[in-house]
């Protein structure tokens, strides 16, 4: 009998990511249908199957990049159609208990055009004002400006 790890999920208009939380995982197999249905399983550390299926809300590039760490595995799902999903899975009924929401790579819909989704991970891209290379820091100088003070 296999089990489920836990999975995060976060979207951008063309990508879905997932985020596996699998230690040390062995024999990762992993497989996308253009029709939307993920397939994962691995073994874990111990030995033990885990595996799961999602039919995604929408249709799937058949490629996705995945990146297999020690600790999780990063799933970069290309989206057949550029758009935004109203949630992960074309069934309207609750989701599994292992899928929730990954808040460190949520972007609302609005803010998209503010971030980055080139490695997967959320960065600022906006344009700073009177920038240096300080990565948009705010100094206490600045701030106080910014407050009118």
């Amino acid at each position: 009998m296999s089990r489920q790890p836990e999975v995060l999920w976060a979207q951008r208009s063309e990508k879905v990511y997932l985020t596996i939380s699998l230690p040390d995982a062995k024999d990762v197999s992993l497989k996308c249908d253009p029709d939307g249905v993920f397939n994962f399983s691995a073994v874990g550390v111990h030995g033990d199957s885990f595996s799961f299926t999602l039919q995604l809300f929408g249709n799937i590039s058949p490629e996705c990049k995945t990146n297999i760490g020690l600790r999780n595995i990063l799933c970069s799902i290309q989206k057949e159609k550029k758009g935004w999903w109203p949630r992960l899975l074309k069934s309207e009924d609750k989701p599994a208990p292992y899928l929730k929401v990954d808040w460190n790579k949520w972007c609302d819909e609005d803010d998209e055009e503010y971030y980055s989704d080139d490695d997967g991970g959320v960065a600022y891209t906006g344009e700073d004002d009177e920038s240096s290379d300080d990565g948009g820091m705010l100094y206490l100088p600045d701030l106080e400006k910014a407050r009118g003070n």
